[in-house]
This record gives structure tokens, sequence and C-alpha cells, in this order.
């Protein structure tokens, strides 16, 4: 079976096809100007990952919401019940970039960070 990519990992957005076999074993890859594009398919295939970005609300900040995201990607499968995470919590200002907001979210290892400084009114 025959499976296309287009590689995400840089801004030349290589297609990359990827023959795989009954198993869903990869047999060939073919398309990738790089080591990065070849190692990019064989994880979707094997292990989709997916980072996220959000924004959470803040109680008595100079802005409403602050603005989040993981600090390493998690499994893809993951993604629905980490944002029912990050969408739970409320934050009283002040807010810092880099607070961790969530420590190893579901046991991912991956934790929840502000981006942004969110002030106290």
């Amino acid at each position: 079976m025959l499976k296309e990519f287009t590689c995400i990992l840089c801004p030349n957005g290589c297609e990359i096809q990827a023959e795989l076999d009954e198993k869903n074993t990869v047999q060939s890859i073919n398309g990738a100007n790089c080591q990065g594009g070849i190692s990019y398919v064989r994880q979707e295939i094997t292990d989709p990952q997916r980072t996220i970005s959000s924004s959470i609300l803040v109680k008595g900040g100079a802005l409403p919401l602050v603005s989040v995201r993981l600090t390493k990607p998690v499994p893809k499968n993951s993604i629905f019940h980490v944002m029912e995470q990050i969408k739970s919590v409320t934050l009283t200002a002040p807010v810092r970039t880099g607070d961790v907001i969530l420590s190893n979210v579901l046991g991912l290892g991956s934790d929840v960070i502000a981006t942004k400084d969110v002030e106290e009114i």
C-alpha cells in the first residue's frame, strides 16, 4: 500500500511516498530531501505525535486569557484529552512566561506552560 505525506519539518514541504506492507511496516520511503523527512514519515506511521497551543482564562488580569503550549509533543490520540485538562484550568494573575500550568499533563511527559506575561490589574 502506498501512503503519501507532506513533510512539515521545514519550509520545503517535501511530498513523500511510503510503501507499506500488509502489517503497516515501511518497505520504502521516497521523496524526502533529508533524513528528517524520513524520520517524520516513520513516526507518522508508527506513533504520530502532536504539540498543542491554546489559551487559558485568567482572573484579575490585564488580559482575559494567557497563551499556553506543550513543552513536547504528545500522542495524537491524546490531544482531546489534553485539551480537556487545559480547558478545566482557570488562573489568577499575575502569570509569567514559562510558568508551568500543568506538570506532566496526563502522565505524558509534557508540561503545559505559559507563553506570555499577564499582569495583575
